[in-house]
């Protein structure tokens, strides 16, 4: 592993389907935990979690639920990623177009602008323009998330072998109000309603927010763009409660760090907030509303070690990914967690 945290990952370490279809519970994978102060990485079961967390201690959330987002035409899948900023009609969103290789996609660099493309149901989208070299401006012909709950199926890349339901896609704190993440926010995904009980007897608090995730994929890692975020008056309340008593703040997930971290005043408090954000969690700027984080394994490259290095720092983010490929953890959005104090 070089200090960019570009390493090798063997397929056989790529999670292809959900822990359930591996015959374990959703809580039943691996939780490799590793602390900045000792330097220290240890290994256990994500149940174990309410072991490892004190009294007094946030779980920051996100509430956001998947969309079935892909919808597969005949050549090519079409990736809704996210709405633009001022649709109000919902029917501007950035997308995301991929070859249809067999079972996988790979990224498609055809299109031009005023093209339109027939879509199933009867509706056309229309490509406005190119926003990255992967992201298109387009406008749907009816409102994008209606048609996507009638017309798509959740997005999934190469190494997951087999088509799984939405339902496989959402987690515990997934809210149907809240619909919205082109892929899922899959740090949350082994809660279980039974380990959230286990936390709240334990004393251990839990907040919400909420965070759209957009498209993710695999072939570029680029910084996240706008997403569209809320963090409710409660939340802000409570984290500035825990941290003014020496509690810990620990974000489930990176979209709850980048809304979170969104959500701090020039003083360094947390306030309530909701609109687009387009912060990026540095090394350099560091972290001021979390002392934590519970997240999946990230590929190398990905812009999210970014955001890990700048919460664990270098030698103990290194340390945990060399254990992590020793041991054999599982990468991607049903594979193993990580905990980073």
């Amino acid at each position: 592993m070089t200090d960019t945290l570009d390493f090798d990952l063997p397929p056989a370490l790529e999670a292809h389907e959900p822990p359930e279809a591996r015959g374990r519970t959703r809580d039943g994978v691996r939780l490799l935990v590793g602390r900045r102060g000792t330097g220290e990485v240890s290994h256990h079961e994500f149940a174990d979690l309410p072991s490892l967390l004190a009294p007094g201690d946030l779980l920051v959330v996100n509430t956001s639920a998947t969309l079935p987002a892909a919808v597969r035409l005949d050549r090519i899948s079409v990736h809704f990623s996210t709405p633009l900023p001022g649709d109000d009609d919902d029917l501007l969103w950035l997308v995301e177009l991929r070859r249809l290789t067999g079972k996988a996609s790979r990224p498609y660099s055809g299109g031009s602008p005023g093209e339109w493309i027939p879509m199933p149901g009867g509706a056309t989208l229309t490509l406005i323009g190119r926003r990255t070299d992967r992201l298109w401006q387009a406008r749907l012909s009816t409102p994008v998330v209606p048609y996507l709950r009638r017309h798509g199926t959740p997005i999934r890349y190469g190494y997951v072998r087999r088509d799984w339901p939405t339902a496989a896609y959402q987690t515990a704190f997934a809210h149907d109000r809240t619909t919205g993440s082109a892929e899922m926010p899959s740090a949350a995904r082994p809660f279980t309603p039974e380990l959230v009980t286990r936390l709240v007897s334990r004393g251990v608090h839990i907040a919400p927010i909420t965070l759209h995730t957009g498209v993710a994929s695999p072939e570029a890692h680029e910084p996240p763009y706008a997403e569209r975020y809320e963090v409710p008056e409660p939340t802000a309340a409570l984290v500035e409660h825990v941290r003014a008593r020496a509690g810990r703040v620990i974000a489930v997930g990176t979209t709850a760090v980048r809304a979170l971290e969104t959500a701090v005043d020039a003083t360094g408090h947390v306030q309530a907030s909701a609109g687009w954000t387009e912060h990026i969690v540095t090394p350099e700027q560091g972290v001021r509303a979390v002392n934590g984080l519970l997240t999946g394994l990230h590929e190398p490259k990905s812009s999210h070690l970014m955001m890990l290095t700048a919460i664990a720092g270098r030698p103990l983010l290194a340390a945990t990914y060399r254990a992590a490929l020793n041991e054999r953890y599982l990468w991607h959005e049903f594979g193993d967690v990580n905990l980073l104090f």
